[in-house]
């Protein structure tokens, strides 16, 4: 008698094909909320990681100037907090009101500039900052978020006419050239900014490239008088070709951020355990917080923030290119250049691929008022997000859910198209893809 052979069980379903990690990538950018859960995603992640290493890279100077480790980290936990309600105020605006602030900020931008010289509180050779009783702020960030703002308008509402120079130089030229002045006189790299931002206004509205070529020669001969004029500038410019020959002078910080660099490797010292931070490292909480980043958390920890950045760019690129309203477009590729630009201006300084500028690192350096207007632009983003089409759809398609009814953020409004095609059962589905058909005219 024999025995009976065996068989292994046959699986109980069909056979499923492993995922594969870029198909997985893949399905979920698909999704129609997934602009706006990746800018929550990496500016949620830099705001911690900022917070945290800014108490790592603050408490020795903290604690040598007022006798507390935490003093700056309380005081950028603050800025953080009230950043949370610029941010909600930003997600909720109606879309209608974002083009009637642009004017008003210009206005307000120009104002703060001007009392800049008599009210400026000088840090470092340079007056930065405007202290207004216990308030002090940055008019640069006022000139950014006004330049998005009435830029874009501006952009809109002159659209069919900017073939012509005329058209093109006023307002916005003019009033950008004196933005450009007025920032640059004290702030070379917030100037570079508004220059960023300007050339992506210019370039998403789809102006010629012989105005970029105009503009660039401009802005060349504008720049020189600028940097000429000011020897602190023109040392940082030497110091860059060769900053160890400098390093006792105008190239000392950049050396002391090498350093910095250098002794993390790959994996870091470990959280908290930077020697530059002790005295060594001018500025490691605010401007050169990248460097202290590299050398507690290593070249892996330097890499997560690139990510990082990187997935907040491609954020609003996505943004940009998805919307169907033009303001709501120029919008979020200016602000989008405008936080990447500044991570790229900020992170090559401290590494030595670009002059050191003196801007921080948003999101992550120490600074009130950098920090809450950043906070208060990913708000816009993330609302110019949920206005994609599809995210219209799908937000409409699942309600409001208890959370967003608590915190007063009202739904997307429904426009014509998408209206009709949540009624036919299109809800969270791609606008504009054709149902699968065969040859005949049939359905599959």
């Amino acid at each position: 008698m024999t025995a009976a052979r065996i068989e292994p069980d046959a699986p109980a379903g069909p056979h499923r094909p492993p995922v594969r990690p870029r198909e997985a990538v893949s399905g979920l950018l698909r999704r129609p909320m997934a602009s706006y859960y990746l800018l929550l995603a990496s500016s949620g992640l830099l705001l911690g990681l900022g917070l945290i290493m800014v108490l790592s890279a603050s408490s020795i100077d903290s604690y040598a100037t007022s006798g507390s480790a935490f003093t700056i980290f309380i005081k950028q936990l603050t800025f953080a907090v009230l950043g949370i309600p610029a941010f909600w105020l930003a997600l909720r605006l109606p879309m209608r009101v974002w083009p009637m602030l642009g004017w008003p900020l210009v206005v307000l931008a120009v104002i703060l500039l001007l009392l800049l010289p008599f009210l400026g509180k000088e840090v470092n050779d340079a007056k930065l900052w405007l202290a207004i009783g216990p308030i002090q702020i940055q008019p640069v960030e006022v000139a950014k978020l006004a330049l998005v703002l009435w830029g874009s308008a501006v952009l809109v509402r002159k659209r069919p006419l900017l073939t012509e120079w005329r058209h093109l130089a006023v307002p916005l030229l003019v009033v950008s050239v004196v933005l450009f002045g007025l920032v640059g006189i004290e702030d070379f790299g917030g100037m570079v900014l508004l220059l960023f931002i300007l050339i992506a206004l210019l370039w998403t509205a789809g102006v010629r490239f012989r105005v970029f070529a105009t503009l660039g020669a401009i802005a060349v001969v504008g720049l020189v008088p600028l940097i000429a004029g000011n020897p602190e500038r023109i040392s940082r410019l030497t110091s860059f070709t060769d900053p160890f020959a400098h390093q006792d002078q105008a190239g000392y910080q950049v050396v002391r951020g090498f350093y910095s660099l250098g002794t993390g490797g790959w994996f870091g010292l470990g959280l908290g355990q930077s020697r530059e931070k002790w005295g060594g490292l001018p500025e490691a909480h605010n401007d050169f917080i990248f460097a202290i980043i590299g050398e507690e958390l290593g070249v892996l920890g330097c890499l997560v923030v690139v990510v990082l950045f990187g997935a907040l760019t491609y954020a609003g690129i996505r943004v940009a290119t998805r919307v169907d309203d033009p303001f709501r477009r120029l919008v979020a590729a200016a602000g989008t250049v405008w936080l990447a630009g500044q991570a790229l201006v900020n992170m090559g300084g401290v590494v030595g691929l670009l002059p050191i500028t003196g801007v921080p690192l948003p999101l992550i350096s120490a600074g009130g008022s950098s920090l809450v207007l950043t906070m208060f632009v990913v708000g816009m983003l993330a609302s110019f997000a949920r206005h994609e089409p599809e995210a219209v759809l799908a937000l409409h398609a699942r309600g409001r859910p208890w959370w967003m009814r608590w915190a007063g953020i009202p739904l997307p409004e429904l426009p014509g198209r998408s209206r009709q095609a949540l009624r036919s059962g299109r809800a969270g589905r791609p606008l504009g893809r054709p149902t699968h058909r065969t040859r005949t005219g049939g359905r599959r």
